[in-house]
C-alpha cells in the first residue's frame, strides 16, 4: 500500500521552522546540561515514557517507587556489595502481653520490696510471666520485646498529644538464663532483680527463685521452680485462704511430697464449720474433675467387693494366709473380685475360691 506523501514544504513554512531551530540553539547552546534536560523535555519524556510506565504500573504508589529504586540502584552503585530483598511476611496472629501493671499510687510502692519501687516513675509496666516449663530462650525474649513494642505503638496512637514515654518491660521467670549474660549487660540491684541493657526503656529480669519470701512479692514468687517452689508453697499455704491454696496445689508443679504434706491440711476436722467448708471444697473439685470422681467411685467399689469376699470366706470358716490376703488386696479388677465371691460360696477351700 502506498504511503501518503507529506505535503510539500512552502518557502514560508520552511523559513519559519529554520528560524525557530536557530533561536532554540542560540538559547540553549550555553546552558548547562541539566537545563537542556528541561529545555528538551518533550524528547526526553518520549525516551523514558516506556520505562516510567513500567515502574508506575509495577509499584503503583510512592512507597512502591522507593522500593523499586532501592532494588535497582543498590546493587548497581555498590558493585554488587549490597542488594535489596523483599521481606517475608511476619506472622502476627496474636500479639498480646500477659498483662500490664497500672501504677495508681507510686508512693505506695516505694517502701515495698524490689522490684516494686522500680515502677514508681511509670504509670504502666508491661509484664511477661514465664512459668516453670516455659521457654526462656532468645526467641521467647524477642517475642516479649515485640509485644512490648506493640504496646508502645498502641500507647503513642491512643492519645493526643502523642505520648512520648517508653513502656517498661518486666520479665518474670524462675531463673536468669545463662545465655543472657553473653548478649546483654546485666546489673543486679536487689535479690532476684536485674536491669537488662543496653536498652532505651526500663527492662528488668525478675528471677523468682532468688526473690525473698515476702507477702508483697507473691505475684512474682508463683513463677518459682524446683526446691524454691516447694519452699514457697510451704511458706505461703498458711498465709492464704483455702480456695487459693487448693488452686495452687492444682496448678503449680511442686514435688509430690510437698503436695501431699499440704493436702493433709484438709483432713477431717472436729470443728463443724471447718469440716463443712472442707466438704464443700471437695465436692467442688469433684464436680470439675469427672475423671477423678469416676476413679474414686471405682476405688470404693473395689474396697466393697474385697470386704464382701472376705465376709463370705469367713462365714465358710476359711482362714486366709498372708499370701491370699495379699492376692485379694492386689486385685484391681472388679469382675475378678465378683467371680471369686461367687466361687467362695461353693468352694471347698479359700485356695479353691481364689484359683
Amino acid at each position: 500500500m502506498e504511503r501518503a506523501r507529506a505535503a510539500p514544504e512552502t518557502p514560508q513554512v520552511g523559513r519559519a521552522a529554520r528560524e525557530q531551530d536557530t533561536q532554540t540553539h542560540a538559547i540553549t547552546r550555553d546552558l548547562p546540561k541539566w537545563c537542556l534536560y528541561f529545555t528538551h523535555s518533550e524528547a526526553i519524556f518520549r525516551m523514558h515514557s516506556s520505562r516510567s510506565a513500567d515502574i508506575t504500573s509495577a509499584v503503583g504508589n510512592l512507597e512502591g517507587f522507593a522500593k523499586q529504586t532501592c532494588a535497582e540502584e543498590a546493587p548497581r552503585f555498590t558493585a554488587g556489595s549490597a542488594a535489596w530483598h523483599r521481606p517475608p511476611e511476619i506472622r502476627l496472629e496474636r500479639v498480646q502481653a500477659d498483662g500490664y501493671l497500672r501504677v495508681l499510687r507510686p508512693d505506695g510502692l516505694a517502701a515495698l520490696a524490689a522490684p516494686w519501687p522500680a515502677a514508681c516513675d511509670h504509670d504502666e509496666v508491661l509484664v511477661e510471666i514465664k512459668m516453670p516449663g516455659d521457654h526462656v530462650d532468645v526467641v521467647a525474649l524477642q517475642r516479649a520485646l515485640l509485644r512490648r513494642q506493640a504496646r508502645q505503638v498502641e500507647r503513642v496512637e491512643e492519645r493526643e498529644p502523642r505520648w512520648m514515654g517508653e513502656e517498661p518491660l518486666w520479665v518474670v521467670a524462675p531463673h536468669l538464663p545463662s545465655w543472657l549474660h553473653t548478649v546483654r549487660a546485666l546489673e543486679r540491684f536487689a535479690s532476684g532483680c536485674y536491669r537488662v541493657g543496653p536498652s532505651p526503656f526500663q527492662f528488668l529480669w525478675i528471677a523468682a527463685n532468688e526473690l525473698p519470701l515476702r507477702d508483697e512479692l507473691v505475684s512474682f514468687l508463683i513463677a518459682r521452680s524446683g526446691q524454691a517452689l516447694d519452699e514457697f508453697a510451704r511458706w505461703v499455704a498458711p498465709r492464704r485462704d483455702v480456695e487459693w491454696v487448693i488452686s495452687m496445689l492444682e496448678y503449680l508443679p511442686m514435688s509430690s511430697k510437698t503436695r501431699e504434706d499440704l493436702l493433709r491440711r484438709f483432713a477431717r476436722s472436729d470443728d463443724p464449720e471447718i469440716e463443712a467448708r472442707r466438704q464443700w471444697i471437695l465436692q467442688a473439685l469433684l464436680a470439675d474433675s469427672p475423671e477423678v470422681k469416676e476413679q474414686l467411685i471405682e476405688k470404693g467399689q473395689l474396697t466393697e467387693a474385697r470386704a464382701a469376699l472376705r465376709r463370705v470366706l469367713a462365714r465358710r470358716g476359711f482362714a486366709l494366709t498372708a499370701q491370699l490376703e495379699a492376692q485379694i488386696d492386689a486385685c484391681s479388677e472388679l469382675a475378678t473380685l465378683h467371680r471369686w465371691h461367687d466361687r467362695a460360696v461353693i468352694a471347698a477351700s479359700a485356695e479353691d475360691a481364689l484359683a
